[in-house]
């Protein structure tokens, strides 16, 4: 090969193995929610959006029902016009718990609102406690997990702290793809600096689990201010930064995991549903990206197979650096040693960035033809699809 591929290779390389050694740092430095908290004095109201939820709300009420070291814990559920019985599954599951209240909704979102947004502002809007807890349905937490995420939000002095679930997997889709949700920030974004700075572009934030102080939450708009956006929760850190709150990622740790999707064609709607907005939800930028990650994750490992001497050596290198930081990523965000199942899929790291790349440009399809939905309605109405460009 000439000096062309041996130039390509070796930049490849140098990508793949930055990246790992910053997944390296963010091992080493980034916080996870501690196990022993001395318990939250006060008032904390957790918020439960639902929309179809019935196989799976239950054994979070049981979580929440089971949690220590919160003694003024109220939860607020929103049955979010379900059409499979997850009210009745969740006031089973309750049994006459009176920290807990089920509100019914059969209206759709308003326009301009996606349903998660909508459920969320109107559950935040039903309490006057300090601090705020937004669950997913999906989420399983472990009995310390509220208390830890309101002192680390405290301890920090915050507006808003992400406790990342552990992403849990079945197939082999989901184990090929899901691990990419962590690795695409522990490899790209020291979260040390991140998390003491007030710029909206270094926040990180993932829904599924986060704790907000409540005058924070109303200062940056909460969730009206993010009515339309397909990543409410990413918006919602960049609108509490903008208004001089600091936010923190943090790694859950024990406390919480979660099975996002279940099985491929899930996982492929539930991508689809969101990944246009990444980037900004500009086609050029996420493009670039895409140049950048072929550049790091298919060219070394290409080289490895095709090259010769030098080049072979040097594509070996990069393929090494790349599974060592998808590796490394997965030991952030799980905090326990990788399994077989996490070395394969590292192994076939380059087939997953593939995946990721045409599920992105599905979502811009979609995105673009107005046909983008989740669980039976339309995600965003025309009115929001303008709202959510002016957002990007």
């Amino acid at each position: 090969m000439g000096a062309a591929a041996r130039t390509l290779t070796w930049a490849g390389t140098g990508l793949a193995a930055l990246g790992a050694s910053t997944a390296l740092y963010n091992l080493a430095t980034l916080r996870t929610l501690p196990r022993r908290v001395s318990g939250v004095i006060e008032p904390v109201t957790v918020c439960v959006p639902a929309r179809d939820e019935a196989d799976r709300l239950p054994a979070l009420i049981a979580d929440l029902r089971a949690q220590t070291g919160v003694p003024r814990l109220r939860v607020l559920i929103l049955d979010d016009a379900s059409t499979d019985g997850t009210y009745e599954a969740a006031i089973a599951a309750i049994a006459g718990d009176d920290r807990f209240s089920v509100l019914r909704s059969a209206a759709h979102p308003a326009p301009g609102w996606t349903g998660k947004a909508a459920a969320c502002a109107r559950l935040a809007a039903r309490t006057d406690a300090a601090a705020l807890v937004f669950v997913d349905a999906d989420v399983r937490l472990a009995p310390h997990a509220v208390a830890a995420a309101v002192t680390e939000l405290r301890k920090r002095g915050a507006g808003l702290v992400s406790a990342w679930p552990v992403q849990e997997t079945g197939s082999p889709t989901e184990r090929l793809v899901q691990p990419l949700l962590a690795w695409s920030w522990a490899s790209t974004l020291p979260l040390g600096p991140a998390n003491h700075s007030l710029r909206p572009s270094t926040a990180v934030a993932c829904g599924q689990f986060l704790a907000v102080d409540a005058a924070a939450y109303r200062a940056g708009g909460g969730h009206a201010g993010v009515a339309a956006s397909a990543t409410e929760d990413l918006d919602l850190a960049r609108a509490l930064r903008r208004a001089g709150h600091r936010t923190a990622l943090v790694t859950a740790g024990p406390a919480a995991t979660t099975r996002m999707y279940t099985g491929a064609a899930e996982l492929a709607e539930g991508y689809t549903r969101w990944l246009w907005s990444a980037y900004g939800g500009r086609v050029d930028a996420g493009a670039a990206v895409g140049v950048v990650a072929a550049l790091a994750y298919w060219v070394p490992p290409l080289a490895l197979l095709l090259g010769r001497g030098p080049v072979r050596r040097a594509g070996l290198l990069g393929y090494l650096a790349a599974v060592a930081g998808r590796l490394v990523a997965r030991r952030l965000e799980s905090r326990r040693r990788p399994t077989g199942a996490d070395l394969t899929s590292a192994l076939a790291h380059p087939v997953g960035v593939l995946k990721y790349l045409s599920l992105w440009a599905r979502s811009h399809r979609r995105h673009r033809s107005g046909d983008l939905r989740w669980k039976q309605r339309p995600l965003v109405t025309p009115s929001a699809a303008r709202v959510a460009d002016r957002l990007g």
